[in-house]
């Protein structure tokens, strides 16, 4: 509901939108648990499609969008996503963070404004002018909400927050009649019973118009609905590949649920990721929990759809405060700005793109930025020097064919640059992790050049095997992998002591490593 109103729209798009892709996504798509429906990312896009061109055109727009998922899951299209490079990525949740926070000031204060403006800075000025209409109890309430919220979170990740505060906010509303906007003063309530179904007029003169937006949405919806698989794989532990999920199926499940979304009135979707996590942390482990969630939202619509209208908006600004802060990444700032030059400029252009210009133009700017930025690391990585006496044998320590490799220890190689699109390579190390030995040493030597998305793809790598007990030790680094490693926090990760100028100063190192985390009175 709340995702609905913040875009413009009445509430019960938002559970239509629920139920119905979150029905279709689970059964049909290529992740166990992936739990769909309609989420921040979409928020400010569909504001602007629907200011623009009205309720039609948001349909007309989501159907465009799910066509396009069809085509990308079809022809294999699935994968191409990681070629967007993870600075874009932030830049993008980050700023779409900002603005949902932002649509959200009006409803969290109580403030008596008739139309919040669609431009960012245009919004900010109206919203400062209007403030002196602040509203105590709606400010308390919304407040109140953040406060139950995090206090939940503190006591155990199983309670959901959001639920606790809804219930309590609108209980208070209720008992104390407290003069703040609802659902039922604001829209009348929800309609109770199923979601009718009605195709959407299909208007040849809004399809120029809407490609831009279209694309963006299916972009989004591409973007996260993948990003939120890998993180059902990562908590599910999917080290098989036959376990993990299938992007191209997918995005096919995306592409149909947002084609039917329309017809019943619903918004874009895609996969949730903190519902995901939610689902999975109750103990999900096949698609049936995802439609069962969907079937739940069905039976809460048929029979409780009264007592929605008493839910404060105060409230529901409060549940999407929290929101917009958890789908900022902000911890990934500080490592971002240790980054190369280049990637701080391409974050703080697409983020600036997002916030003051519009959602579309940043998407198409980061993808410029994406191929701009690939084509400069290709070229980096070419080099043409003299073989002299002193490069053959600086050499001998790099190579492996004179080195004995013991039992405890196991190499990986990575060859070439390790940038964006070719990270998903790394799966390689932790595939079958259980059968691995204790030390695991990744040779650097023929690894060109490294950008913030490999980092974070290392990063993920040294985490898990450190999760699972064992030691990750790196070697034979060149000087720009080497420079971007040092200067963020992956160094204290893996511990400057496993950092090795060479193959068989790491193998010494592994030796070393291996004697701490032997257990004690085993034998070699």
């Amino acid at each position: 509901m709340a995702f609905a109103i913040a875009s413009g729209l009445t509430p019960q798009a938002g559970i239509y939108c629920a139920i119905v892709t979150g029905f279709l996504i689970s059964a049909l798509g290529g992740s166990t648990t992936q739990i769909g429906g309609p989420t921040g990312a979409f928020v400010v896009v569909i504001a602007g499609i629907v200011a623009a061109h009205g309720i039609d055109g948001l349909f007309m727009c989501t159907v465009m969008a799910g066509l396009i998922l069809v085509v990308m899951g079809l022809t294999g299209m699935g994968s191409a996503v990681k070629f967007i490079p993870r600075p874009i990525v932030i830049s993008f949740t980050n700023g779409i963070a900002i603005l949902i926070a932002s649509t959200q000031i009006k409803d969290f204060f109580g403030l008596k404004l008739e139309k919040v403006p669609g431009v960012f800075w245009l919004r900010m000025e109206a919203l400062a002018q209007n403030f002196h209409t602040i509203s105590i109890e709606t400010t308390a309430l919304a407040a109140g909400t953040i406060v139950i919220i995090l206090a939940c979170r503190a006591l155990s990740n199983r309670i959901p927050g959001a639920i606790v505060a809804l219930v309590l906010g609108t209980a208070a509303v209720w008992i104390f009649k407290l003069p703040v906007a609802t659902i039922g003063t604001r829209f009348n309530g929800i309609p109770s019973g199923l979601p009718h179904l009605h195709i959407p007029a299909f208007r040849t003169d809004l399809i120029h118009g809407l490609l831009g937006p279209a694309l963006t949405v299916a972009m989004l919806g591409a973007i996260e609905s993948l990003m939120s698989a890998l993180v059902s794989d990562r908590m599910s532990n999917s080290t098989n590949v036959s376990d993990r999920h299938n992007p191209n199926v997918e995005l096919v499940a995306q592409g149909i649920a947002n084609i039917a979304s329309p017809m019943f009135g619903g918004l874009p979707a895609t996969g949730a990721i903190a519902r995901t996590a939610t689902n999975i942390r109750a103990g999900a482990k096949t698609p049936v929990a995802g439609m069962i969630h969907a079937l739940t939202l069905l039976a809460i619509l048929l029979f409780a759809s009264k007592l929605v209208s008493f839910v404060p908006m105060a409230v529901l600004a409060g549940i999407l405060m929290v929101v917009s802060y958890n789908m900022g990444e902000w911890r990934e700032i500080p490592s971002l700005l240790k980054l190369t030059k280049t990637d701080v400029s391409v974050w703080l252009v697409t983020f600036a793109l997002t916030v003051f210009a519009d959602l579309t133009v940043a998407v198409q700017a980061g993808m410029i930025l994406a191929a701009l930025l690939f084509i400069s690391r290709v070229a980096a990585t070419t080099t043409v020097s003299q073989v002299t006496d002193d490069y053959v044998e600086d050499g001998r320590v790099h190579i492996l064919q004179d080195k004995d490799i013991p039992y405890y220890a196991t190499i990986f190689r990575i060859h070439g640059p390790f940038l964006f699109g070719a990270t998903d390579k790394i799966d390689l190390v932790t595939q079958n992790i259980h059968e691995l030995p204790p030390v695991v040493i990744l040779r650097l030597r023929n690894m060109t050049a490294l950008d913030a998305t490999g980092l974070f793809a290392l990063e993920e790598v040294a985490r898990t095997l450190k999760a699972s007990g064992r030691e990750l030790i790196l070697c034979g680094a060149r000087e720009q992998p080497l420079r971007l490693i040092q200067q963020t926090e992956f160094e204290e990760l893996v511990g400057p002591e496993n950092i090795c100028d060479n193959v068989q100063e790491a193998l010494n190192r592994a030796e070393e490593a291996f004697e701490r985390l032997r257990p004690a009175g085993v034998k070699r």
